[in-house]
């Protein structure tokens, strides 16, 4: 029993440790030793004494892992395991299928993959189920598995997928991918330059830097920069991003803790590109991290006109801090705070709702700063666009099908309804709408609203205690009224939901390049920001210049 005791409560005992050199706050050093003690003794107590065999590891990842999720969601545990399998997905020395991939329901879903790269080649396409990969069936897989499609290069890879109900099989021969950070660039009009910036990754500069040189040498005199669904990635390149258009020694981002050490000031390093180039940058809820770094930088500097919708608020700053046994912890250590002062995090996780969600700012307690030249701009989490359009705002019914995957779905049938369209633009017309609602209808679609939600669950109880033929008929005449009421929304909404499932179509068809290249003539957000750049004098009112 005594070996067993040492063996099992090494961990806290060597966490605790960890704990007591890791504070920097003498005031609060009784009250953590106190609750390592309490946690100690419990974990010890209940693992001698609890009536079946326990595994003091699990326990352990599971209480830590529970403890951290309770502060925010970006700071997490790595056990052991979870170390090694990021330090292997973070060399850069494996190679992969690529294509975005997904996990929902247990099931893997090819969402997007990316032109002459080897899942496309080996002709998988976005709806694809993949249920099984080598000699392993994913049914019951519970681990990553994008791992089991890595190896060395022109290594082969059999698969089976699932496409329109029938089983498939196609053989991946696996390559370096190296997915672009600059997907698209092109001219709008003689004038125009559109460069589309997808993530912050190690070549962000220089791939935007090129685009935009090779544009200006095109005749380009005005840029729109497009942000819009990037969700970050690295600091560095986001200051390098701003310094193509500002100059050296200038302040974009500043790093703010409770820690002195962790307090930092981000300035640009480098000559610029282009001081003077009419630069527009395009966000949205979905533009996040180095993306509100960027726009918010050259908004709080004058430098850029930002239009679109507010962006995601992802204003927390990340460090891994190593730990006994090979461990991590990747902690939440600062916020980021635009060159005005202005913090960019939305959601406050010091401060919950009754039902444990994080309080966003109400736009009533939004703080004003200034800009460079004087200019009145808002905290309040997110960066608030100099020009709002109303159009990219999505409603919450629109949302719903997006985060379901309803119009994902919706185009993969239509797809292989309609599977010579080759490059000829589809066209979403009334009767595609209608058809939309009804494929809604036929698989059954849950929009997962709150109401729907609260009424699901009272059905559940109302089973549970067998009560639930007492109510069979209110329920469903509360269920159909909520049915008529979203079928009310999508038709209020229809203009919207329209267009994001003409974007998906775009995608299946001519892959992203052809999405982007409809949105140089056709997108709203790029023609407002093509005609504020073609009107010096709306440009310059907007700065203040």
């Amino acid at each position: 029993m005594l070996s067993r005791f040492k063996k099992r409560y090494i961990i806290p005992v060597i966490l605790s440790g960890f704990l007591f050199t890791g504070v920097g706050f003498k005031e609060d050093f009784f009250e953590i030793a106190k609750q390592i003690e309490i946690f100690t003794n419990l974990f010890k107590t209940v693992n001698m004494n609890y009536v079946d065999e326990t595994n003091p590891g699990e326990m352990m990842d599971k209480a830590i892992k529970s403890m951290l999720a309770d502060l925010d969601p970006y700071t997490n545990y790595f056990n052991e395991a979870d170390v090694v399998k990021f330090k292997i997905n973070n060399t850069g020395e494996y190679t992969g299928i690529g294509a975005m991939i997904t996990r929902k329901e247990g099931k893997i879903i090819i969402k997007e993959p990316y032109k002459n790269y080897p899942a496309d080649k080996a002709g998988l396409k976005a709806g694809d189920e993949i249920i099984q990969i080598g000699d392993v069936e994913l049914k019951d897989y519970k681990e990553d598995a994008s791992a089991l499609m890595r190896g060395a290069k022109n290594a082969k890879v059999e698969v089976k997928f699932i496409r329109q109900g029938k089983i498939n099989t196609a053989t991946l021969i696996l390559d370096e991918v190296e997915v672009k950070a600059v997907p698209f660039y092109g001219k709008v009009d003689e004038k125009t330059g559109y460069i589309v910036l997808s993530q912050f990754n190690r070549k962000a500069t220089f791939e935007t830097q090129a685009a935009l040189l090779d544009l200006k040498t095109q005749g380009a005199e005005k840029i729109i920069l497009d942000l819009r669904g990037n969700p970050g990635g690295l600091l560095g390149e986001a200051v390098n991003i701003c310094n193509l258009f500002v100059p050296k020694g200038e302040i974009i981002v500043t790093t703010k803790s409770k820690i002195e050490k962790h307090n930092q000031t981000y300035k640009t390093a480098r000559d610029p590109i282009d001081l003077d180039i009419p630069l527009v940058i395009l966000v949205d809820g979905k533009s996040a991290s180095a993306s509100e770094i960027v726009s918010g930088a050259l908004q709080d500097l004058d430098r850029a006109v930002v239009v679109g919708s507010r962006s995601f608020g992802k204003g927390l700053v990340q460090r891994p801090l190593d730990l006994t046994y090979g461990t991590q912890v990747k902690v939440t250590i600062s916020r980021y705070y635009t060159p005005s002062g202005r913090c960019i995090q939305a959601l406050d996780y010091s401060k919950k709702d009754a039902e444990g969600k994080a309080i966003k700012t109400d736009a009533k307690n939004f703080n004003a700063f200034k800009t460079k030249k004087g200019r009145s701009v808002y905290d309040g989490g997110g960066i608030q666009p100099d020009v709002e359009l109303e159009e990219t705002k999505l409603s919450s019914i629109t949302e719903a099908l997006q985060k379901n995957d309803a119009i994902f779905n919706f185009a993969t049938s239509y797809y292989y309804k309609n599977p010579a369209l080759g490059n000829k633009i589809p066209t979403v017309s009334d009767a595609d709408f209608t058809d939309f609602k009804s494929f809604l209808k036929k698989e059954n679609f849950s929009f997962d609203t709150e109401t729907e939600k609260q009424l699901k669950k009272t059905l559940e109880t109302a089973q549970k205690e067998k009560i639930e033929e007492n109510i069979k008929v209110e329920y469903q005449n509360l269920m159909t009224a909520l049915r008529k009421s979203e079928e009310i929304q999508l038709n209020k909404n229809q203009t919207e939901i329209k267009k994001l499932i003409l974007d998906e179509l775009i995608k299946r068809y001519q892959y992203k390049e052809g999405l982007y290249q409809y949105y140089i003539q056709n997108n709203s957000e790029v023609k407002k920001a093509t005609s504020i750049l073609a009107n010096q004098t709306e440009y310059n009112k907007i700065l203040k210049k």
